[in-house]
């Protein structure tokens, strides 16, 4: 797929989270429905309908600090499609669901899971601290934004889990779904991610430490995504 050139647009004092959206679509219609990436994107492409929507709602107190933390976030995935489309890494984390995406002992639930792995572990801290640089500010002053943002991550999780579960088999303990799904938790994710951020920033005058301490992120992020998608037997 060749790559897709897109900028972030600003209206007015915020940060346009559209064009992000349009950008997801274009994906959207470009990839097969099972291929693994795609199915991430679905469930992201929601996910950031659903942010943009809850702004304009005006249900965030600061409409900017949400759309500037929602794009910096989204940005950080469309940029590791567009590494992969231009035939150079992603990074550590995002790399196991590029590898695998097309793998048929996967099941869909995984490559979902799989990527909210990469983009909550490692993309959604990096993504704060993009924040405060744009917005000049620490990240306490996120927090409730950060908040709002998970609350949703969490709500998706759960419909993304009644969607794809594969049915009635993954109630039996036997099943090796089960076992590796339960080894996986969003709101640890989110807890992790958060204090990354945090510590990112107060390394932000070490730039040294603060490369070491995000390339070990980045690794660890995609340590757990390769084990989320383990090939299972079955459909």
């Amino acid at each position: 797929m060749a790559q897709t050139q897109w900028t972030a647009e600003r209206i007015g004092q915020f940060v346009a989270v559209d064009p992000l959206v349009d950008r997801m679509r274009e994906l959207r219609s470009t990839w097969h429905p099972s291929d693994g990436v795609a199915v991430f994107n679905r469930v992201y492409l929601t996910v950031t309908e659903e942010i943009g929507h809850a702004i304009e709602a005006g249900t965030f107190e600061d409409r900017r600090a949400a759309a500037t933390l929602d794009v910096r976030f989204a940005e950080r995935y469309l940029a590791a499609v567009d590494a992969v489309a231009a035939g150079t890494p992603a990074p550590a984390c995002w790399r196991p669901l590029f590898h695998y995406r097309r793998h048929p002992g996967v099941r869909p639930l995984q490559f979902a899971l799989a990527g909210i792995n990469a983009h909550v572990g490692h993309d959604l801290a990096l993504a704060v601290v993009d924040s405060c640089r744009d917005l000049r500010c620490a990240p306490a002053d996120l927090e409730d934004e950060f908040g709002r943002v998970g609350d949703v991550l969490v709500l998706l999780e759960e419909r993304i889990r009644e969607e794809l579960m594969p049915g009635p088999d993954l109630l039996e303990i036997a099943d090796p779904l089960t076992h590796l799904l339960g080894c996986w938790s969003l709101d640890r994710a989110r807890d992790g991610a958060w204090l990354a951020a945090r510590s990112l920033w107060q390394l932000r005058g070490l730039p040294e430490l603060a490369e070491e301490f995000t390339e070990r992120l980045d690794r660890s992020v995609g340590l757990v995504g390769r084990m989320l998608l383990t090939p299972l037997a079955g459909p």
